[in-house]
């Protein structure tokens, strides 16, 4: 495994060049992302658990950010939907490898406006749309040829019509108290510049050890 072992050289992130709103750096840092031609900067991983503590983890994709939250659409049935019902606490991690950067997000997940999700769900492919329709996510089915034919049924059925947003699917907002930025430097003597919300909404800026 050593020979996997790489420097980082990246400029690195100081204090002085922070801006004093979390979600301002993180739009910087985004958009330094989708400058460079990295595949798939809005892909982010989302950790969840249950009541008990036990966690999971997937990649999901971001689709909206502002200073309410980041933004994400899945079915409401899914494992992650299930998980995030009975315990709303999450986290978020962004990892441009290319940039040697990353952006760690901690906070509570409520679900986005069923308007929301619609004008999102309206917007998607149609056959992205029918995949919502055709799919119960997390749940055990004995073949993909019984995805394949209730896609092709939904197809038919929708063929020249709106498809309808289903009942159980739509987005989640993640309300962040801690948004930490890493940026990878030499000797893993890395930056780790951290943001906590205080009680009043502002927001401390400390420096971690890496």
């Amino acid at each position: 495994m050593d020979k996997l072992r790489r420097e980082y050289a990246d400029a690195g992130l100081d204090e002085r060049d922070l801006d004093a709103n979390p979600f301002k750096q993180f739009e910087k840092w985004f958009q330094d992302a989708v400058e460079a031609k990295i595949d798939l900067p809005d892909a982010m991983t989302l950790a969840t658990a249950t009541k008990d503590g036990i966690p999971s983890a997937r990649i999901v994709l971001l689709r909206g950010h502002d200073e309410r939250g980041f933004v994400f659409y899945t079915d409401y049935e899914s494992q992650k939907g299930k998980e995030l019902a009975e315990n709303p606490n999450a986290a978020l991690v962004f990892y441009w490898r290319e940039l040697d950067r990353q952006v760690r997000i901690t906070g509570q997940v409520s679900k986005v406006s069923r308007k929301n999700s619609y004008n999102y769900f309206q917007s998607r492919p149609v056959d992205s749309r029918l995949a919502a329709l055709a799919s119960k996510q997390s749940e055990v089915i004995p073949g993909r040829q019984i995805l394949e034919e209730r896609f092709n049924q939904l197809a038919e059925q929708y063929q020249n019509k709106e498809v309808p947003l289903p009942s159980d699917w739509g987005g989640y907002r993640l309300s962040p108290n801690i948004i930490e930025f890493w940026s990878g430097r030499p000797s893993r003597l890395h930056d780790r510049l951290r943001y906590t919300r205080q009680p009043d909404n502002d927001w401390r800026i400390e420096r971690i050890s890496p």
